[in-house]
This record gives structure tokens, C-alpha cells and sequence, in this order.
């Protein structure tokens, strides 16, 4: 195995999200490596830290090289997990994004414990690119969008169903449409035969429905703000988009190490 070790620390930037756990390896600000792997609701803090020694092992490395783990988690029962993996395989504390960590944004929620972890961390990493004003667009479970002021304040936004849901639901609710994979985008709307015709329904349905609401939160801004996507189907969506502006693919890799720097500095 080839040894990629350096000088400088190993920090883990763990989303967990529920569908897809998506897990960074950083070498002091620097992504080394970035892993997505299915969410298992019932792992086990030894199973986690099986799966996450072998990542890491591709990376070169060790779990045991690891100095630290942050933690975002829309899925509570899995984060009792994670912090023994972190206790027992890292010797540290996981920092697990909540209410108290001092990400350094204001949030405008009428409930601000409301907003999900990933949806802070992702308008955290965008604000903290752009210096103004921004919707985030998440293609995740469900696709999210996040609306940022020019001054770095969490406004709100909208939540709608993810693609694979609406089409899990599209397959359950009938008798005869097949399953329908979306590794490619349509040719064309208009379908030629039942799975393209699927396909076409899916993408240009999403990318419609999110030009739809951006179009709308467009004019709840005074002044026009950036617009980005991230999420693990941003690419097969975004193309078919006239008002998204650019996938950002580790988006809530970058607001986790983030939230994590802050956090240190803090002195906590």
C-alpha cells in the first residue's frame, strides 16, 4: 500500500445523511479524500469504524491516524454511533453540529432549532465563499433550498421531495412502470419509449421544479444573490437548470471543517 502520510493533522468531516453518508478526509484545510457510502440506520460503532478504517486505508492511512471528527447528523438514532466510534477509535470527543456550536450564523427561523445540520453547514461553506447573498439548492433525500443575506443571516427556504424519492413513489404507486436508472439525462421531453419517457418526466421535472422556486425566491431578495447546487444528484439535475449557477459537490465538506475551525477557535 502506498504511504501517503504528511506532516499536519487528519480531521474526518462526516454528513449523514438519510440516504447517503457522505465522509471527507482533511489534511490540515486540505480534501485528501471523499467518500459516499449508503446509510445504515442500525451500524453499530464497530461496524462504522470497520467500514471507515478501510477509507481510510485507501487514503493511505489509519482510523487511528485520525485526530478529530465532525459531525453532521439528520438521522439521531445513528448519532449515539458515531460519537463511541469517535471515543473509542479516535480517543476524542466527536464535535457533532448542533444548536450550541458557534457556527457564526445567525438563523431568522421563527423555530431555529428547526433548521437541519446539513442545511446550516451548507449556507455556512456558501456564505463563507461568496460574501453575499446566496440559495443553495441540495438534491439529497429531499431537495432543499437555502436562502443566505448579503450579511451572512440564515433566512429559510423550501423544502420539496428528492428525485429518488418521487420516483420510488412513482414505481410503488403503479402497476406496470419499470425502475429507471438516471445515470444519464434525456435526449429530448418527449420519450420514445416508457423508460425514457420516465426519464424525461423525472429531470425535467426537477430541473422545472427547482427554476420554479428559485424563480420565486429570486424576488424575496432585494438584491439578486448567487445561486448554487450541491448534493450527490446536482450534476443529472443542474444541466437541464437555466438558474443555477454552479455545482459545488463538496459543499458540506467545506462548511464542516469550517464549523470545526470555528469551534477550536473558539477554544472549546
Amino acid at each position: 500500500m502506498e504511504n501517503n502520510k504528511h506532516s499536519g493533522e487528519y480531521l474526518l468531516a462526516v454528513d449523514i445523511g438519510n440516504t447517503h453518508t457522505v465522509i471527507g478526509l482533511f489534511q490540515d484545510d486540505y480534501l485528501l479524500r471523499d467518500w459516499r457510502i449508503h446509510t445504515d440506520r442500525e451500524a453499530t460503532s464497530d461496524e462504522l469504524a470497520m467500514s471507515l478504517d478501510q477509507l481510510c486505508r485507501l487514503a493511505g492511512i489509519e482510523l487511528r491516524d485520525v485526530s478529530d471528527i465532525v459531525i453532521s447528523c439528520v438521522v439521531p438514532p445513528l448519532i449515539h454511533s458515531w460519537e463511541e466510534l469517535s471515543l473509542h477509535y479516535v480517543k476524542k470527543k466527536a464535535l457533532v453540529v448542533q444548536e450550541n456550536i458557534p457556527a457564526g450564523m445567525p438563523i431568522l427561523y421563527k423555530h431555529p432549532y428547526e433548521v437541519g445540520a446539513d442545511r446550516l453547514v451548507n449556507s455556512l461553506a456558501a456564505y463563507s465563499r461568496y460574501k453575499d447573498a446566496v440559495i443553495i439548492v441540495d438534491y439529497g433525500t429531499a431537495t432543499t433550498f437555502d436562502c443566505v443575506s448579503s450579511k451572512g443571516k440564515y433566512l429559510g427556504g423550501s423544502i420539496a421531495p428528492g428525485l429518488l424519492l418521487a420516483t420510488e413513489a412513482l414505481f410503488k404507486g403503479t402497476s406496470r412502470l419499470p425502475r429507471v436508472e438516471f445515470f444519464t439525462g434525456p435526449e429530448t421531453a418527449m420519450g420514445q419509449d416508457t423508460a425514457s419517457a420516465i426519464r424525461a418526466g423525472i429531470i425535467y421535472g426537477f430541473a422545472g421544479l427547482t427554476d420554479g422556486i428559485i424563480s420565486r425566491l429570486l424576488t424575496e431578495f432585494a438584491q439578486r444573490p448567487r445561486v448554487v447546487a450541491t448534493g450527490g444528484l446536482a450534476s443529472i439535475i443542474v444541466p437541464y437548470c437555466s438558474l443555477v449557477e454552479t455545482v459545488l459537490p463538496n459543499l458540506i465538506l467545506e462548511g464542516l471543517l469550517i464549523v470545526y475551525k470555528r469551534f477550536k477557535a473558539a477554544g472549546s
